[in-house]
């Protein structure tokens, strides 16, 4: 997975009724796009992730 400042990154639910988690990345640890990535997730909190299989990127719109 490569990402860049701005994408978007959307964790689906691992449960049945569980919501997606969504955010974007507002910076990278590693100059070549790999994780992890740090996140503001759309509630406002920040975060370190390392995606795993039911994480996908949207590109940013910049």
């Amino acid at each position: 997975m490569i990402a860049h400042v701005g994408d978007r990154i959307v964790v689906k639910g691992k449960h049945v009724g569980d919501g997606n988690k969504a955010g974007v990345i507002t910076e990278l640890r590693h100059r070549d796009g790999t994780p992890p990535y740090e996140v503001r997730w759309d509630d406002g909190h920040t975060g370190l992730i390392f995606p795993g299989p039911e994480t996908h990127l949207e590109p940013g719109t910049d």
